[in-house]
């Protein structure tokens, strides 16, 4: 096995409401979809984002689209109408989910 960043096949989206927010996770290529799916865990995903979130995490699987989507309650301070912090929206919340280590199979 060999590992590398999850933003090496697969890239995110992010989007937000209030203080929630949520990020997807989209494999580049449909063969790695099952391989995301049972690696990148909600507690995985609360590690990468640690204090960041401070409420529950879900995830949501789209099997027809072959994507993940968690949601991440209290994630933004108040939401964009109560925080000072500098992602208001939170959009750059996708690039945490990237540096999410994954291990691939060798060739």
């Amino acid at each position: 096995m060999r590992k590398v960043q999850l933003r090496e096949i697969a890239f995110s989206r992010a989007g937000d409401k209030g203080d929630t927010s949520n990020v997807s996770v989209i494999p580049y290529d449909e063969a790695y979809y099952e391989l995301v799916k049972a690696q990148v865990t909600v507690e995985r995903v609360k590690q990468a984002y640690g204090a960041l979130v401070k409420g529950a995490i879900h995830r949501y699987e789209l099997p027809g689209v072959k994507a993940l989507n968690f949601v991440m309650e209290h994630a933004l301070d108040g939401g964009v109408s109560r925080s000072l912090g500098l992602d208001l929206h939170g959009k750059s919340r996708g690039s945490v989910m990237g540096t999410i280590e994954i291990e691939l199979p060798e060739a």
